[in-house]
Order: structure tokens, then sequence, then C-alpha cells
């Protein structure tokens, strides 16, 4: 039978497959398998390779027999009439039994020879056996709801397969790990003792509480652990500027005049050739970028054509998109030819900027001028071609994107933010918190101030998953990969 996903929905429990690697030229591809039955299913369209009189025996199939993490070798067959198979491919399958798997159910990990036609071909004989093509994010979904990964650490593995450079990579692990799950339950906690308290006060008269205690009707009792759980939101809250930046990265416009050195300076920084250099101005007519690393940052980087007015109807286009690059760019690096000296062009330019670093190219042949300010900046001095200056560049860069403690950056034992969502819910606990404290402070009744309490409560709630709605949880693994 063939199983659509036409009107597949998350949490169901229905045998689903799909690929976790892209079909290509590779040596291997790999399919994943999970749900209920999955294990039975496979076992229908597989052969050991245990081998007698060159034919495949019909025995029961391994894979009934197998114990959760082995691994089984293979061939992946369509039977035909009678005890006739086809083999489709050799394979390796690794058993996983629920609940200890990625998913909490029974999963199967099928490996099997790279190219885009054998992964093709296992898949369609998975789908005629029965399993359906996968959700995105239906994996880690069903991991989440099976109590294998709370949210923070479901939103971690897609931001780990996305990561841009090695330090989001660590961060993204950290999370993983569960740092930021453990501040949240600590958080959480802190206030679930204030709300307590306060509820002990609505549900008791006065003369029924022991008269030692400091906290009066209409003060906020535990006061001290909600301020230490503010404070702690509060950093939290602050964690995601810099964690955006590590996850989405900045992009950055090299931009100057002609043969003013950027596509050597381009390829300098991404440090290969890949920008053509040559003497000859307006080398470069259009734009050219690559992801880059600078300091653990990923950078968009931009290598434009040079500005300047020209006759060329080709370049004039090159020039006129590098101008519409320089208004969408986070930074721009615009390079003086220190070979020239500072022109008019350049000050013309640079006037029309907002956040930019000057770069003084070609120190090498001609040192930057002691005295040379522009625009109120002095510019970095640089040797495109020698590497000089490169090091102070880079610390121009990550002072410029608002980093300004690098091993604060490379610190991953703090717990941070991972994505705008839990950023938007510590915001409203934040300012839930803040508004009962601003109340108790003004001496208003408890009665107003506790539901302001519940309300944080459950939006670290929601943060980790204990609180949520199936429409949320839907919308938020779809933006996963297929194969997680």
């Amino acid at each position: 039978m063939t199983n659509s996903s036409d009107n597949a929905v998350y949490g169901d429990e229905s045998p689903i497959a799909a690929f976790a690697t892209t079909p290509g030229n590779s040596a291997l591809t790999l399919i994943r398998c999970s749900g209920k039955g999955s294990i039975e299913l496979v076992s229908s369209v597989f052969a050991a390779a245990r081998t007698k009189n060159n034919s495949l025996q019909e025995n029961i199939s391994p894979l009934m027999t197998a114990s959760g993490n082995t691994v089984i070798h293979g061939w992946i067959v369509s039977k035909t009439e009678g005890t006739a198979v086809d083999k489709i491919d050799d394979v390796l399958i690794s058993v996983f039994r629920a609940p200890k798997s990625y998913t909490g159910q029974d999963s199967l990990d099928i490996c099997c020879h790279g190219g885009i036609t054998a992964g093709k071909a296992v898949m369609a004989a998975l789908k005629g056996a029965g399993f359906r093509d996968a959700l995105p994010g239906e994996f880690t979904f069903r991991a989440f709801i099976n109590g294998k990964l709370d949210l923070t650490k479901a939103e971690s593995v897609m931001e780990l397969v996305s990561a841009k450079t090695e330090t989001s990579r660590r961060h993204a692990v950290s999370r993983l790990s569960g740092s930021l799950y453990n501040e949240i339950d600590a958080i959480k906690k802190l206030l679930v003792d204030v709300l307590a308290a306060a509820e002990i006060y609505l549900d008791y008269s006065e003369d029924e509480i022991s008269a030692d205690t400091e906290e009066a009707e209409g003060k906020l009792p535990q006061k001290n652990n909600a301020l230490e759980a503010l404070t702690r939101l509060k950093k939290l809250s602050a964690s995601w500027q810099l964690e955006r930046i590590l996850q989405e990265g900045i992009t950055i416009v090299i931009a100057g005049c002609p043969n003013s050195g950027k596509s050597s300076l381009f390829n300098a920084l991404l440090k290969e050739d890949r920008s053509i250099v040559t003497e000859i101005p307006g080398t470069t007519r259009d734009w050219i970028e690559a992801w880059v690393s600078i300091e653990g940052i990923p950078i968009r980087l931009i290598d434009t054509a040079g500005l300047r007015e020209t006759g060329d109807s080709v370049e004039k286009i090159g020039v006129e998109r590098s101008r519409k690059l320089l208004e969408e760019s986070d930074i721009v690096l615009y390079l003086i030819d220190g070979a020239l000296g500072l022109t008019a062009e350049d000050k013309d330019f640079t006037a029309n900027l907002n956040r930019h670093i000057l770069v003084w190219n070609k120190c090498d042949i001609a040192p930057l001028p002691e005295s040379l300010h522009v625009s109120g900046q002095f510019p970095i001095s640089v040797s495109a071609k020698t590497g000089e200056g490169l090091t102070e560049l880079y610390a121009a860069i990550t002072s410029a994107v608002g980093i300004k403690d690098l091993q604060l950056h490379n610190d991953t034992s703090s717990a941070a933010l991972g994505t705008i969502r839990q950023k938007n819910l510590v915001d409203a606990a934040c300012t839930s918190l803040e508004e009962a404290i601003t109340l108790s402070d003004n001496n208003e009744p408890l009665d107003i101030i506790a539901p302001l309490l519940k309300d944080a409560v459950n939006s670290l709630g929601e943060i980790t998953g204990e609180v949520s709605t199936a429409d949320i949880l839907e919308k938020m693994f779809s933006t996963f990969c297929v194969g997680k």
C-alpha cells in the first residue's frame, strides 16, 4: 500500500520516512524512518545479506529480532511473485527501539549508496510498504511530544544544522545540552515560589498566617525572589542581540573608487581568490558575494563595482547595483586608494554613508598620513596585498557590529536565547513581572498582582513547551528541514 502525506498532520503515529541527507554525488545517503510499525514495514522490503547458492534467503527478517541500537546488513528489495526478489540496494540499517530513540518511537536509519537513483529507489520501496513522507521537522516534533526534547532543545537542533560559524555551532550545542532550559527552569521556580506565597495570602485570612512573617497584605511575598528573577530575565533578553548576529550574520559591503583594491581585500578576507584582480580600473562590473567568518561572526561579504561616473553601459549598471547594496548593508568598508590619497570622490561618497569603516589600502607602498581624518574618522591602515593591518580591521568590524567583549561571545557557559520566539516570551515575562513589582510597591492588592505573576510563569512555560498549543507547535516545526 502507498501512504499519502497529503492529509498528514503533526502528532499522529503513522510511519514516516525522509532523506536525512540531500541526494546527490556522495558516497552515502541516509534515510530516516520512524513511527508505529516502522520496523515491521521495513522488514517487509528487507532481506538479510546471507547468501546460499548466490540467492537471498527468505528467513525471518533479522530486523524483527534485532535489539535496539544495533546495525543490520542486508538488501532493500522489491518482492514479486512467489519468493522472487529484485535487489534495490545494499544497505546498513541502524535499529532503534522505543523509547530509546531520537523520536521516542521505533525508528530506523537506512544507510544506502549515494547518488540520486539509489536513494530514490529505496524511498519508493519504503513508500510502497506503507510509509508516508515526513512533514518538515516532524521527527523533532515527535521527539518533543514524546518527552525526548523540550522546545529549547528542539529549536537548537535546527540552529545547529544552519550554524554558519564555529562560534554559532558551539552556542547551539550549549542550548542543545540544556543550558537555556536549566536557566528558564530555575527562573520559573523562583516565580512559582513567589506566586505560591501570594496565593496563600489570598486563600487564607491575614489572622491565619503566622505573625512573624514580614509580608503584609498588599506587599509582594518573597519580593527578593521576584527581583532576582527579573534580573536574570533581562540578562537573557539582552543575550538575543548577539545570538541573532551569530545565527543570521551581517552584510558587509566593500566599496570605493575603481582600482582602490576592493577585490584584493575581498580575496584577503576570504583567504582565497574569488574576485578577479587587475590594475585596470573597472574590472569588477557586478557584485560578488561569499560567506566568511570574522572573529566567529558570520559575514555576508560583498565585493562591488567601483563607484564612479562612467559612460560604459555595463559598468554603469554595476555601479547602480553597488549603490543599492550600500543602502541595504549593515556595514560598509570604504576603501581609499593609498597610492592616490584622499580624493574628492572619496569625500563625496563617505559624506553620504551612515555605518561605515574607512580603510586606507596599499599601506605597503603608501603609508597612512598621521593627521588624516575623514568625517571625524581615522582610517584603518591595511595592505590587502601583504595582509598588514587585517587584525586591526577585524577588531574594527567587531566593534562596529556591537560586540565589545569578544570573550563574552566566545563563552558558552552562560545561558542565551536562540530564537525570536524565545526572546518575545522572555520579554513578555519581564513585562508582567515588572508590572507586578510596581503594583506591589504602590501597595495594590495581591488579587490583581497574582494574575501577572501567573502570566510570567506561563510565558516561561511556553518557552520550554510545558505550556503550548497545537497551532503554535505546527508553525514552529514547519520551519525545520524535512529530514529533521
